[in-house]
């Protein structure tokens, strides 16, 4: 059982130990497409099974498309009646972010739900295929071209279907723990200097300043659609895996205080599905509740949009 601290309820009534299920309980989809990214293993195959079950139809966006087809039909066997479909994309290449949005595009679909939820944590310094570090690559820059792809079927889904749109990035606590300078403009491709750990609060902080900028150029457009960003929690998921002493103690001591995949998709689905965040925007969550992100997410937001534009051409 995880520590008594951790079960408070905030002002939503859920808490660290409430499960997706939970917190979407009793709330019809069934009128909704969403893309989950990162959809074949962890929290983003538990968020992609609880949007089916209350009847979403739901886009996987996996790099490993065998994986996909098998949190598929595993998610078909839990919830027979499942509208669950699977596209390969992965976020460290432009390239394969803009075939995604383009094959999307092709199929008519609408969209409500862009759910960022992809990522990868505490790497040795690499560059990705477009010469990005691959952190920054992953987790910020891809989410941010594949956003920017689907934004107008989103809009035009917002105006056809009366429905507000919401777009959830999956960031971190750590954003809190990024560089001093918050994001290295100057430096992101420098190995020198490169922290893993660093390098992915950086990349965290990025989601959490990109959802607020978004929801600042949203709201000026008067589209009804928010943006958003959350801390899912520290769950015992392979996104450890390339941190040795990190998983030594997640292996030791997670029973106790991490959350389960159950508990860590429960902020990404209440965001993204329930009533009381409608209208919410430029917010950041962490449990299910309204949270403060650190001061360096109010500031950069703009610079960081014109850097990534940048980037991506």
């Amino acid at each position: 059982m995880p520590m008594w601290f951790l079960n408070k309820k905030g002002p939503s009534g859920f808490s660290s130990n409430s499960t997706a299920e939970e917190v979407t309980q009793g709330i019809d989809g069934s009128a909704l497409t969403a893309i989950v990214t990162g959809a074949s293993s962890g929290i983003g195959a538990e968020t992609a099974r609880v949007l089916a079950l209350r009847g979403v139809h739901v886009i996987m966006g996996v790099r490993n498309i065998s994986a996909g087809k098998q949190v598929k039909e595993a998610i078909i066997r839990d919830v027979p009646e499942a509208k669950i479909d699977a596209l390969e994309l992965d976020l460290s290449s432009l390239a394969s972010v803009r075939n995604f949005a383009s094959n999307y595009n092709s199929l008519g679909l609408p969209l409500n739900l862009l759910i960022n939820n992809a990522g990868i944590m505490a790497t040795p310094f690499a560059l990705s295929k477009d010469k990005i570090e691959l952190q920054f690559a992953t987790n910020h820059v891809g989410h941010f071209l594949l956003t920017n792809l689907l934004l107008d079927v989103m809009k035009r889904t917002a105006c056809q279907s009366r429905k507000e749109g919401r777009i959830v990035n999956v960031s971190s606590r750590r954003h809190k723990f990024s560089y001093n300078e918050g994001i290295r403009f100057n430096k992101i491709n420098d190995q020198s200097g490169y922290t893993s750990l660093s390098a992915y609060g950086q990349s965290k902080l990025a989601n959490v300043l990109h959802a607020n900028e978004l929801a600042r150029r949203l709201k000026d457009e008067g589209m009804e659609i928010t943006a958003n960003s959350l801390h899912p929690g520290a769950i015992a998921t392979n996104l450890f895996r390339q941190h040795n002493i990190i998983s030594g103690i997640v292996n030791v001591i997670g029973k106790h205080v991490l959350k389960n995949v159950q508990q860590g998709a429960a902020t990404t689905c209440y965001v993204a599905l329930h009533p009381d965040v409608k209208g919410v925007s430029g917010k950041y969550y962490a449990n299910c509740n309204i949270a403060e992100a650190s001061p360096l997410a109010n500031d950069a937001g703009l610079a960081l949009w014109d850097f990534t534009t940048s980037i991506v051409g």
